[in-house]
């Protein structure tokens, strides 16, 4: 019996965001549990199920989940962390869904919380694998985006003005969200004379470090429906990942992204044609170009001319990243994409409202651009 359709989301919840002092990983993530469950209509004792992911300063390591078990007094049938960067968090989610489907649990929160922003992180940590390319000057996750930018403008004539078009959405949609980190509008001008960081990239084509946690419940679609809130079902879902980095030649244009798309949409029996919006992981604007083309929303090469025109700002023909993403909301290492993701399809978004949203494309990347996943979310 396939799994697509047959589980949902019931609750999402997110802390406030930014520069958090005397915060800490553990209890934003227990804020944001709190939240989601409310969120849910449920009580604690509801959830059987955790996953987490620690934060980047959070001092449990692998025992993320035994530490978060303990501070909320639940004893889950089904547990465990995991670390895989920004694809966190859809992964989670997903492994939440599987468990419920083979009966190992029948409600599962999926927590993260994290204070890098007042921890001081900057993940700066060297690229490559056996041989670290810090040798070399590639530290940071900007190094790696900045070679798939300069690769994509030398293969297909793209532009910086192309990333701005990228920036300059995720912005005003941010405007429109009183929770967002950076709510001032920008210009594609002051894009443009924003300080280089890595070049091609400018500051900002870069997201932002941040404080907060977020949490997503999960549960069957038969349940979620007796739920407070309207289900959001998990439609399509899909993952990739690669072990290789630059010593395979199309590393820098991430292909296995394609492949977790291609999963998802089967998955659901949709296509691109078929989705309302899109929440795009944008660690930086350049890969929110590469996920256009790797949906199928255009051809390889062509996603700097389909940006033009605010073509991906609300009221454009596939709106992207609607709360403003990592790049302009907060940097939650994606989770605040499903979140949005399922705001949207509950139609709770006040002004950045989609108007009648019934399918959302939701992805993730993490690590050295190894991880990637996607899922389609669709009103239930």
């Amino acid at each position: 019996m396939s799994i697509a359709g047959r589980i949902a989301i019931a609750g999402v919840g997110a802390t406030e965001q930014g520069t958090l002092q005397g915060r800490t990983p553990l209890d934003l993530g227990i804020d944001a549990f709190k939240c989601a469950i409310a969120d849910a209509g449920l009580r604690k004792d509801d959830i059987d199920g955790i996953l987490t992911m620690p934060g980047t300063t959070s001092p449990e390591g692998s025992l993320h989940y035994l530490r978060f078990g303990e501070a909320v007094g639940i004893n889950p049938r089904y547990t465990g962390s995991m670390t895989m960067g920004g694809a966190t968090g859809g992964c989670l989610v997903q492994m939440a869904a599987m468990a419920i489907h083979a009966g190992l649990a029948t409600t599962v929160a999926c927590i993260f919380g994290d204070t890098a922003k007042t921890g001081g992180v900057t993940f700066n940590r060297a690229s490559g694998g056996e041989l670290s390319w810090g040798l070399w000057g590639m530290l940071g996750a900007a190094a790696n985006s900045a070679i798939a930018a300069d690769r994509h403008m030398h293969e297909y004539g793209t532009t910086s003005r192309h990333l701005a078009e990228v920036a300059v959405a995720c912005r005003k949609h941010a405007s429109m969200n009183e929770h967002a980190v950076m709510r001032t509008p920008i210009t594609i001008d002051e894009h443009q004379n924003s300080r280089p960081i890595v070049r091609p990239l400018r500051l900002l084509d870069c997201c932002l470090i941040s404080d907060g946690g977020v949490c997503v419940i999960v549960t069957s679609l038969d349940r979620a429906r007796d739920l407070k809130k309207k289900p959001v079902v998990i439609a399509g879902m899909g993952q990739a990942h690669t072990t290789m980095n630059m010593e395979h030649e199309r590393w820098w244009y991430v292909p296995h992204q394609k492949q977790a798309l291609a999963d998802a949409f089967r998955t659901a029996k949709l296509g691109p044609a078929d989705i309302d919006v899109a929440q795009l992981y944008d660690n930086f604007t350049i890969s929110v170009l590469l996920w256009l083309e790797h949906a199928g929303f255009c051809k390889e090469g062509e996603a700097g001319s389909f940006v033009e025109g605010g073509r991906i700002q609300l009221g454009g023909d596939l709106p992207v990243n609607t709360a403003g993403g990592n790049l302009s909301e907060s940097y939650m290492e994606g989770w605040l994409h499903i979140v949005e993701g399922v705001r949207q399809v509950r139609g709770e978004c006040g002004a950045r409202q989609v108007p009648d949203v019934d399918n959302c494309l939701v992805t993730g990347r993490g690590m050295s651009l190894n991880c990637s996943n996607a899922m389609i979310l669709q009103r239930g």
